[in-house]
């Protein structure tokens, strides 16, 4: 039976398992994925996989099987803006034109000034 998990987009053609691990909130902390890997609870498309470096493209799937309770978390990769939440391209969502408005921007604001505060 397969599971149907969650799509994570990322922004290039690949990503390593380790930052996948973290991006798609499997784990809190690198050091948390170092752990699991070394564990053997981390597949790759079925495959145990222990490699942190291990490159993943659009459609992999990345799973880990808790030993003791036998319960499973996963997701699987996005690329090219697949898995985003609306078909905007993943760029344009970094574009802050819509919340900044350059008649209104203060362009003697000091940061200094501000900092302690």
């Amino acid at each position: 039976m397969q599971q149907e998990l969650p799509v994570v987009p990322i922004r290039d053609a690949e990503i390593r398992l380790g930052q996948f691990l973290k991006l798609a909130n499997l784990v809190e902390t690198g050091g948390m994925a170092k752990d699991v890997l070394a564990e053997g609870a981390v597949s790759v498309n079925g495959a145990a996989e222990t490699r942190r470096g291990k490159a993943l493209r659009d459609g992999d799937q990345v799973t880990i099987t808790d030993p003791e309770t036998g319960a499973t978390v996963g997701a699987e990769v996005g690329a090219n803006g697949r898995g985003a939440a609306d078909s905007e391209n993943l760029a344009e969502e970094d574009d802050l034109g819509e919340f900044f408005d350059e008649a209104t921007a203060d362009d003697d604001f000091d940061p200094e000034k501000w900092r302690n505060l």
